[in-house]
């Protein structure tokens, strides 16, 4: 069975996981804040055969612009240098799947993700992954009003206990090791970064 590379840089946590024969055979994370770009390759590097697989997956987003750019170039670069395929899954359901693993008995969750600007990023699953509410980027007030009765996970969730801290709310860091959950659907999406809102640098006008 091929061997997969998983890499996450998409929120403040660097994670990179081997996984082999259905389960994870090695991994690292660490909450790294904004320092992706140094740590990332030194941590591919540590693991066995210095990371080297015949299959990539990176988280795609949503989260950090530069986590996002970082991880999404070292996938193409080592693919490209280790002739293997890259493919791309999301840290929504990621960090779903993880919830949904931890407590087997919920049938429904939020995941909410630092979005930046005041915003959060927002999308909800069932214990399948479904989604049964649409990724969007919203002000943490209008995220509220969306939850319902759901408990939510993910790093984002300070900004609604803020507002109601007798919310079930479960603080949370995207895992590489986690990608061992995700069905093979969610984890055949082209490399390339899915932002949520557009990125706050403009380009130029043309003269």
């Amino acid at each position: 069975m091929t061997r997969t590379l998983v890499i996450e840089t998409a929120t403040a946590a660097c994670s990179v996981a081997l996984i082999e024969g259905g389960a994870v055979i090695a991994d690292r994370h660490e909450d790294v804040g904004r320092g992706h770009a140094e740590r990332l390759i030194p941590m591919v590097a540590e693991l066995p055969d210095g990371g080297r697989a015949g299959r990539i997956l990176v988280d795609c987003g949503p989260g950090s612009f530069t986590g996002i750019r970082v991880g999404i170039a070292a996938a193409r670069g080592l693919a490209l240098g280790w002739g293997a395929e890259a493919l791309g899954f999301s840290s929504l359901p990621l960090i779903a799947a993880a919830a949904f693993a931890a407590d087997p008995g919920s049938a429904e969750l939020a995941v909410v993700l630092e979005g930046g600007h005041g915003e959060v990023f927002m999308a909800a699953y069932d214990r399948h992954l479904a989604p049964t509410l649409a990724f969007a980027s919203l002000k943490p007030e209008a995220a509220l009003a969306l939850l319902g009765g759901r408990a939510a996970a993910g790093n984002g969730v300070r900004h609604l206990a803020a507002l109601d801290p007798s919310l079930d709310l479960r603080p949370a860091l995207p895992r590489a090791a986690d990608a061992i959950l995700l069905p093979p659907a969610l984890t055949s999406l082209p490399p390339r970064p899915i932002y949520g809102r557009a990125p706050d640098a403009k380009p130029l006008a043309a003269a």
